[in-house]
């Protein structure tokens, strides 16, 4: 027996459904060292990708030695698409180190 070929990383795969339905509700989380600016920073990355994004909806929690800083986004996700691209503009600022 052998493996069908797999599309390369980065491929979309338009038989392969999504288990999200859009337009949804969706929690993203991003990590980076609790500076001045990096809530800004990342809560205008958001506001580009959902223009209806609520600040005010946003969970901050330090690290248990406060050197970090966990912040919890919850955009509107229009397609796989938008969710693609934030991930990659978030996980490519300078300021982050981990997105969820």
């Amino acid at each position: 027996m052998t493996t069908p070929p797999t599309p390369a990383t980065g491929e979309h795969d338009p038989g392969k459904e999504s288990l999200i339905q859009y337009p949804s509700v969706f929690p993203i989380k991003v990590m980076g060292a609790k500076v001045d600016g990096f809530v800004h920073a990342i809560t205008s990355i958001a506001r580009r990708f959902d223009p209806g994004f609520d600040a005010a909806s946003v969970e901050l929690r330090d690290s248990k030695a406060g050197n970090y800083l966990g912040i919890t986004l919850t955009i509107t996700a229009t397609s796989r698409e938008q969710l693609d691209e934030l991930y990659r503009t978030l996980s490519t600022h300078p300021m982050v180190k981990i997105v969820l």
